[in-house]
């Protein structure tokens, strides 16, 4: 874990999703989950992550199959080594850090980053597997983390020294008003069936609804930098991705039968030195429209606002905190500054965390 001074970027989105399922329970029902005594919609924060991390362009494979993609990078890069060959190596490294089962798997599932994978085989090759050390093994599957790993961690029960403490924290997104859950009854008809012949060849039902979801994570970016090999740039770069990401990312559950992909309405990014803070407290009442009203967006950012004002009675005021919101471009947050579009937000949280990091390295 990091010694430095905390960085926390605190996001918060509101998101209005129409007819899905994104995230469902073992019978197939959406996920709920009850806030202040109203029935909310869930999605949780692993199906979030999920749709995140698959965005990125290079990420760690999480596997029982290490022996087979460690045989898979010996053998790419040494073509004269057989795959037994290969395969004797793999397990025996492994077996310095980690338990294999009799079909050479690992009992339980370990992230490895590409970087590790090469690393890895690189050293089994050079050497016998003789002398293959622990403490080396060990060295090579610590450092040159892939972006996931470094941002949600990792942990190895048969050696905690392989541990990654996540540098994210991540909601699960609930509704900010109550839901009734609604439900599709839908049949199928065999298209080659006799003329005779009655009734749907299947019936199923499913349940959906339609939702304005609050969502929220944050960075703890002297802990990504941390598990970047402390490389700064590449922390900061991180981060940035990890916001970009947790507005343009989407969970895949029956997506082909919604078509319910949409983008937040809007979006706050906070860069605090004392703590994060979650601000689910402000819809532990639930958003409620009157007569001739609809929409629960514009309440949902109203509430967030006045809820993120409250809060700095209790916490210091953030280094800095920026808002993009596409239903206006005022905003009442106290202290921030309304970006243009993504980018421009994005681009002023890179400044904002590289100034930052000067500043620190100027006071060492």
């Amino acid at each position: 874990m990091t010694e430095n001074p905390n960085m926390y970027a605190d996001m918060y989105a509101i998101h209005s999703i129409p007819t899905a399922n994104m995230n469902s329970d073992d019978n197939g029902m959406q996920k709920k989950v009850s806030v202040g005594g109203a029935l909310r919609t869930r999605v949780s924060s692993q199906a979030w992550k999920k749709a995140i991390r698959d965005r990125f362009d290079e990420r760690a494979f999480r596997t029982k199959k290490a022996v087979a993609l460690l045989v898979r990078k010996m053998m790419d890069i040494d073509n004269g080594i057989t795959e037994a060959e290969a395969s004797e190596k793999a397990v025996k490294l492994l077996a310095e850090e980690v338990s294999l089962t009799k079909d050479l798997t690992t009992k339980a599932l370990i992230m490895l980053s590409p970087s590790q994978i090469d690393n890895a085989a690189r050293y089994a090759l050079s050497c016998d597997s003789k002398k293959y050390s622990k403490k080396d093994v060990r060295e090579i599957l610590k450092k040159d983390n892939s972006l996931d790993l470094a941002l949600f961690g990792r942990m190895v029960a048969d050696d905690p020294a392989l541990n990654v403490d996540a540098a994210v924290q991540f909601a699960h997104a609930f509704s900010t008003h109550r839901i009734e859950p609604e439900y599709d009854y839908f049949t199928a008809l065999d298209d080659l069936q006799n003329k005779d012949e009655q009734g749907a060849s299947h019936l199923d039902h499913t349940e959906y609804n339609a939702s304005t979801f609050y969502r929220y994570a944050n960075v703890n970016v002297n802990e990504l930098i941390h598990n970047l090999n402390r490389n700064k740039e590449a922390g900061i770069a991180g981060t940035v991705e990890f916001i970009r990401n947790f507005v343009l990312a989407m969970p895949k559950g029956m997506q082909n039968r919604h078509a319910n992909k949409t983008l937040p309405s809007y979006l706050m990014v906070s860069l605090r030195t004392d703590t994060p803070v979650n601000l689910a407290v402000a819809f532990e009442k639930p958003v409620i429209i009157s007569n001739n009203e609809y929409g629960y967006t514009d309440k949902s950012i109203e509430r967030l606002e006045n809820e993120f004002n409250s809060t700095l009675k209790m916490v210091d005021n953030p280094a800095a905190t920026f808002v993009l919101n596409l239903e206006s471009d005022d905003t009442k947050v106290k202290g921030a500054v309304t970006a243009e579009n993504l980018n421009d937000l994005l681009q002023r949280v890179s400044e904002t965390l590289t100034k930052a990091v000067q500043d620190e390295d100027n006071n060492d």
